[in-house]
């Protein structure tokens, strides 16, 4: 892991594994009173959003707060962008005022990339999603979410997702969160498989480390996680299916489906999700589907990469302390009271 989180799949395995394990430690932070750390004070975090987004935007403000960073919002709507002002503009403002970290949201593919190469700014980038590219940390919280229901909470710790089977449904051509846990799931050792109809899927897409299916129910009883994927028809300028009736008859996962996976198997979605079209209701309020914990993990993963970014750790290694707090003094009890030794003669002298 480098200076940047752009991709995932500039993650080894050893860099993955560290931020999950480092995302276990800052998970206990939010279990006490006082959900903070002093590990970012006195940096500056900019979350530079140029297209809109609700959960991740939280996400990374929540994590930037409890770390105890200064934290500066920017959204395009109501700014100089709007005006026409170019991203190199922009970022040449955001030097000037001498930010730390720069979070960042493009619509164009490559945008986080331009700004981390360019020599605009000297601060590290964090990729929130960029067009149909990457979305690094929602992958990155896939797989922590993964890794603590498949393997478990403390026998996770060290470990990735050898054997495990992970499929992901939907509208692949357009997702930049497929293309980010199709790499990052490989470098853990997980097995995927995409199913689309050939419309939704990209032209290269063979090339990919996992398998192409274009049956769901022939894939469903074989899977430890199933992930549906938003069908993004503001991406979409022709038409990709017949008819919402007909994608929902084929790919969608209704409670039919849920029960021929085996029983240890989780339903997950990385949100929005469109009710009633590529997940029933029942399916999404079931016990199995852990969307809302994804978004909870979410906060947790967004802290260990802010944390082994700014916070001083070496990326690569095991070196990374355990994100603890001093004990409380014990509680006074009057028998714990001692008389002061009396000075001896010789001491008196």
């Amino acid at each position: 892991m480098q200076r940047h989180l752009i991709s995932a799949a500039d993650l080894t395995r050893d860099d993955a594994v560290l931020i999950l394990d480092t995302a276990e430690e800052m998970a206990r932070v939010a279990d006490r009173p006082i959900k903070k750390l002093p590990t970012l004070r006195g940096r500056t975090v900019v979350n530079l959003f140029f297209e809109d987004s609700t959960r991740t935007r939280i996400s990374f403000e929540a994590a930037e707060k409890r770390l105890s960073a200064d934290v500066i919002n920017f959204t395009a709507k109501g700014s100089s962008v709007s005006k026409g002002e170019s991203l190199k503009d922009t970022a040449q403002t955001l030097e000037a005022m001498g930010v730390d970290a720069v979070v960042i949201r493009h619509g164009a593919s490559g945008a986080p990339y331009r700004l981390a190469t360019s020599g605009w700014i000297d601060a590290a980038v964090i990729n929130a999603g960029d067009g149909t590219h990457q979305h690094p940390t929602q992958a990155l919280l896939d797989a922590f979410t993964m890794r603590r229901r498949l393997v478990g909470r403390d026998a996770g710790l060290g470990q990735d997702l050898s054997g495990r089977r992970v499929t992901l449904v939907g509208d692949v051509l357009h997702s930049r969160v497929a293309r980010s846990n199709v790499d990052l799931l490989h470098t853990l050792g997980a097995e995927v498989t995409l199913v689309a109809p050939p419309t939704l899927l990209p032209v290269g897409v063979e090339t990919w480390p996992c398998e192409v299916s274009y049956d769901l129910d022939s894939t469903l009883p074989k899977s430890d996680a199933v992930m549906m994927l938003r069908v993004q028809r503001e991406r979409m300028n022709a038409a990709f299916f017949p008819t919402e009736r007909e994608y929902s008859r084929r790919y969608g996962l209704d409670g039919d489906r849920m029960a021929r996976m085996p029983e240890h198997a989780l339903v997950m979605h990385p949100g929005p999700m469109v009710r009633g079209m590529e997940i029933t209701a029942e399916v999404a309020d079931s016990d199995r589907c852990t969307v809302v914990e994804q978004v909870t993990n979410g906060v947790s993963i967004r802290m260990a990469v802010l944390y082994l970014l700014l916070g001083g750790a070496v990326v690569g290694s095991r070196n990374v302390p355990a994100v603890t707090h001093p004990r409380p003094p014990a509680p006074h009890h009057p028998s714990d009271e001692r008389p002061a030794p009396t000075p001896s003669a010789a001491e008196e002298k």
